[in-house]
């Protein structure tokens, strides 16, 4: 899945236009696989109802005449026969629907509405998925339940996802790759774990949500305790017990803020994510803080301290140090079991 990131304005939902057709850039090359959606130098423009582009708009849309089965279906049936290759009995129980499916749009919650606008999109048997700010307008409680399903999507389906927002927690989440849009420019593009750790060069500010993202697998559970340990190249993590199997996959996130740095090895201490680090780069952000970025094992963190720190701890690139980690968010990635 990839994820466009970047400030209101910054040109998110143009490139989804653009990619569903709905705007016309002056000059591009639009390319899904191998077919060729857009290319102004050869005068090539697929009309958009044949790009075969799902498209999820931060207001659903759906018929209110219409009950949720006949939303659902609407696209599918505008589609040839011969291209109906998703099946509504799969949309429909991946999405929780099957309760809704005689409710009219008017009796659902956002969150319902929402699903049933994901759903239709699905239907419509598209080569890609747009996602553009999806959980605008949601409630807390709501918005998760619209990301589990989008990650239930993710794993199960295989179709490609670009997912637009400005939040970070939302893109860390879901996206492998990010796109940083800022003043309709690609201003950075990569792994969501490399993106994600800094906004060096860009007009975009991750504040207090910068952090890292680590690929783990469950390696055991402590029942005794209460406690699951993750395992990945550099060490591992120990965090409450998870209701998840040994060898599944799991994206740890750390922020910066709740890593901490020694030069020896603390004792005594409640923390039990101590991990062997090097300083791989040490940036200021023109204030009191600074963000050290630490390679541990093949692995990376970033810890936020004050300039003050880095100056008494003699901080600097290939010291070897001491990384604490005082909280860690996990999210299951199903798609890599075993």
């Amino acid at each position: 899945e990839a994820g466009l990131f970047g400030r209101s304005g910054a040109g998110k939902t143009s490139v989804v236009n653009a990619i569903a057709g709905i705007a016309a850039p002056a000059r591009g090359v639009i390319r899904i696989n191998d077919r060729v959606l857009l290319d102004t130098a050869h005068g090539v423009s697929v009309p958009p109802e044949r790009r075969r582009v799902g498209y999820v708009f931060q207001d659903p849309l759906l018929f209110p005449h219409r009950d949720v089965q006949a939303n659902l279906m609407y696209g599918r049936n505008r589609c040839p026969p011969t291209e109906r290759t998703t099946d509504p009995q799969l949309i429909v129980e991946l999405l929780g629907l099957r309760a809704l499916l005689h409710r009219r749009p008017a009796t659902l919650s956002g969150g319902e509405r929402q699903r049933v606008s994901i759903g239709r999109a699905l239907l419509a048997q598209p080569r890609i998925l747009l996602m553009d700010e999806p959980l605008a307008g949601l409630d807390d409680a709501r918005k998760e339940e619209i990301l589990a399903y989008v990650e239930r999507l993710r794993d199960d389906l295989r179709i490609p996802i670009v997912y637009v927002s400005h939040s970070v927690d939302e893109i860390a989440r879901l996206a492998d790759v990010v796109v940083v849009l800022s003043d309709g420019r690609c201003a950075n593009v990569g792994d969501v774990g490399t993106v994600m750790r800094t906004a060096a060069g860009t007009d975009v500010r991750y504040g207090d949500a910068t952090g890292s993202l680590v690929e783990t697998r469950v390696a055991s559970h402590d029942s005794a305790h209460q406690l699951t340990h993750l395992a990945f190249d550099g060490g591992e993590f120990v965090v409450p017990q998870l209701e998840v199997r040994v060898g599944e996959r799991v994206r740890a996130r750390i922020l910066a803020r709740d890593v901490s740095i020694a030069t020896v090895r603390p004792v005594g201490i409640s923390i039990v994510n101590i991990l062997s680090a090097i300083v791989t780069d040490i940036r200021y952000d023109g204030g009191s803080s600074a963000d050290v970025d630490l390679a541990v094992g093949a692995s990376a963190l970033t810890a936020r301290v004050t300039r003050r720190s880095v100056n008494e701890l003699g901080l600097r690139v290939g010291l070897q140090v001491h990384a604490l980690a005082k909280a860690v968010s996990f999210e299951p990635r199903r798609s890599g079991e075993g």
